[in-house]
C-alpha cells in the first residue's frame, strides 16, 4: 500500500473514532496533547499512554498546531505534520487526531483550542497534557487564568527537567490562579523532534524513533532535508 493510501486509510479510521467520540463524549475523561509534532515520535506516544493509564483517561486527543506563536524554527507544513499524527495514532482506538488548529487562520493559542473543546463537548472533562518545562513558563501564555478554568493541567516531567523546580512553580500557580495542576514523572524515552530532525539532516536512521509509517511518510515526502544533496 502506498503512503498516500495509508494516509487515506488513517483518515477513515480517525473519522470513525471522532464520530464515536461525538456520540459518547458525555462523562468521559479526555487528555489533550497539543504540539507541533515536527515530527511525532515514540516518546510522545509512550508519554500519553503512561498518563492515560495512570489517570484513567478514556481518550487522548492529539492536536497538531497550525501557526504557533512561540516556535522559532521553520516549521514543516501543517498538513504534513497532521498526516504524520494520523499515521501514528490510526490503529489505537483511544488516540484521536483533531485538525482544530491547522484549519484555524492566524496564530493558534491553547486557550482558543480549549474553548472550542469545552463548547463542543461540554459533558467531557479535559486534561491538558504538557511538559513541566512549559508549566514553568505558562504565565507567558495567552489568557493563562482561563486556561486553568477550562482544564486540569498534567505537567509531565521529562528527562533533564527538574521536578523540584516544576513543583515549586506549580504550587505558586495553584495559589495564584486556583489552578488544578497534576505533576507526574514519566519514565519516558529520551527522544525529541529536534534530535530526529537533526539525524535526518545528517542522513542518519530514525528507525525505532518514529512509527514505521511516519518514517515512510518522511522519506516519501522528502521532509527534513531527506534526499537533499
Amino acid at each position: 500500500m502506498s503512503i498516500y493510501d495509508l494516509v487515506i486509510e488513517s483518515k477513515f479510521y480517525n473519522n470513525d473514532k471522532i464520530a464515536d467520540f461525538e456520540n459518547n463524549y458525555d462523562g468521559l475523561r479526555v487528555g489533550v496533547l497539543g504540539g507541533t509534532f515536527d515530527p511525532i515520535h515514540y516518546a510522545h506516544l509512550a508519554t500519553v499512554e503512561f498518563i492515560r493509564c495512570k489517570y484513567k483517561l478514556d481518550k487522548i486527543i492529539f492536536i497538531p498546531s497550525g501557526d504557533p506563536p512561540h516556535k522559532l524554527w521553520n516549521i514543516t507544513n501543517k498538513y504534513d505534520r497532521y498526516n504524520m499524527v494520523l499515521l501514528a495514532v490510526a490503529k489505537n482506538k483511544d488516540f484521536i487526531a483533531f485538525n482544530t488548529e491547522i484549519e484555524k487562520k492566524g496564530k493558534t493559542y491553547t486557550v482558543d483550542t480549549l474553548r472550542h473543546l469545552k463548547k463542543n463537548y461540554p459533558g467531557a472533562e479535559f486534561f491538558f497534557i504538557t511538559g513541566a518545562d512549559a508549566i514553568c513558563d505558562i504565565e507567558e501564555w495567552k489568557d493563562v487564568e482561563e486556561n486553568f478554568r477550562l482544564a486540569t493541567f498534567i505537567a509531565a516531567t521529562r528527562p533533564g527537567i527538574s521536578l523540584l523546580r516544576a513543583q515549586d512553580q506549580i504550587e505558586k500557580l495553584e495559589t495564584k490562579y486556583n489552578a488544578n495542576i497534576i505533576s507526574v514523572y514519566v519514565p519516558s524515552l529520551d527522544i525529541s523532534s529536534t534530535y530526529i530532525r537533526d539525524q535526518l539532516k545528517r542522513g542518519n536512521s530514525v528507525r525505532y524513533l518514529v512509527p514505521e509509517n511516519v518514517e515512510r511518510y518522511i522519506y516519501e515526502k522528502n521532509l527534513y532535508g531527506v534526499g537533499d544533496e
